[in-house]
């Protein structure tokens, strides 16, 4: 059993910065890609930012400049850095890894921006 526990969420105002992390345990034998997506009241789940093994990132245009995703793979985590916030990031924040070549879920952290 494979489990992502994500932390770092939390209310900040905006123009302020959250680093938001998730790590893996369990049974892990690999890592591919690993990612962030988020949800906010009454939309669709969206892309974040992704991070491949290799280490190439993929970014949504909307937090191009202001978000940053790294990995540690030693300690199998990933973080996003998020900076110049503003109130439209206000959602809820998933990590998304593959995992043993499948894809696995954290629970989610609350992001919350105010103006």
């Amino acid at each position: 059993q494979v489990q992502l526990v994500e932390s770092g969420g939390g209310l900040v105002q905006a123009g302020g910065s959250l680093r938001l992390s998730c790590a893996a345990s369990g049974s892990i034998f690999s890592i591919n890609t690993m990612g962030w997506y988020r949800q906010a009241p009454g939309k669709q789940r969206e892309l974040v930012a992704t991070i491949t093994s290799t280490g190439s990132t993929n970014y949504a245009d909307s937090v191009k400049g202001r978000f940053t995703i790294s990995r540690d793979n030693a300690k199998k985590t990933v973080y996003l850095q998020m900076n110049s916030l503003k109130p439209a990031d206000t959602a809820v924040y998933y990590c998304n890894m593959i995992v043993n070549w499948r894809s696995s879920w954290g629970q989610g952290t609350q992001v919350t921006v105010s103006s």
